[in-house]
């Protein structure tokens, strides 16, 4: 068959912005807040195993800003993981648009074994040989106990592929955390495994998607947070 040679405009062919194709599901993957500081003699709550803080004073202000931001989108749903910390920045949001948030337990954050409970920040701070090896093998498996990368990578992406199914032709936003944003952006883009390793607290990160099309649109972007960024 032979495409029919369009009518030619008098001022000739324009370019056109972006518009999702139909079908498509465009996820607004967020970075929960800033959480609450780790300190060795308080080891952070946790829940199944991870540890679970709550929203540092600087994480509630990041998510009032969020909730700003995106409070005139046409969003239809909200996704949250089983950690509290993704509850407490969707919340304004949630609030904002009337929309109870779902959980989706398969994009909470990479359990990271004997560094649980606020203990990786602690060996981060002290620059432990293994935090260092972290990044240089790009994978969370190398600390004692950790997720195997290979299950981490399969329950995102499953989580991820349902639910791009289960919204065509509409908006979503998924609150979830570094390390599972990295991931997803890594098998997204087909780059190396930590090249998306580095999204700031509460930023925006935007993913269009089809069943056989996925385009990264936008990442880290926290022009939100202008107003705290500024004040620092």
């Amino acid at each position: 068959m032979t495409a029919t040679e369009p009518e030619i405009p008098p001022e000739g062919f324009r370019q056109h912005r972006f518009t999702p194709p139909p079908g498509a599901t465009t996820v607004l993957l967020v970075r929960h807040g800033e959480s609450a500081p780790a300190h060795p003699a308080k080891p952070f709550a946790t829940r199944d195993g991870h540890g679970d803080p709550p929203l540092d004073p600087v994480g509630v202000e990041q998510a009032e800003l969020l909730g700003e931001r995106l409070r005139h989108d046409a969003i239809s749903a909200i996704y949250v993981t089983s950690l509290r910390r993704t509850h407490q920045t969707a919340a304004p949001l949630a609030g904002h648009l009337g929309i109870t948030p779902v959980e989706e337990p398969g994009l909470r954050e990479v359990f990271l074994g004997e560094w649980e409970e606020g203990e990786f920040r602690r060996r981060a701070a002290i620059g432990d040989p293994i935090f260092e090896q972290i990044f240089i093998q790009e994978r969370w498996d190398v600390i004692p106990g950790a997720e195997p990368h290979e299950e981490f990578d399969e329950r995102v992406w499953r989580s991820f592929e349902r639910i791009i199914a289960g919204h065509p032709d509409e908006r979503v936003v998924v609150v979830s955390h570094g390390g599972v944003i990295g991931q997803l952006l890594h098998r997204v883009t087909g780059a190396r495994r930590f090249a998306f390793a580095g999204a700031d607290n509460a930023s925006i990160s935007e993913i269009v998607a089809t069943g056989d099309r996925i385009i990264l649109r936008r990442y880290n972007d926290v022009a939100h947070l202008q107003p705290l960024l500024s004040a620092r």
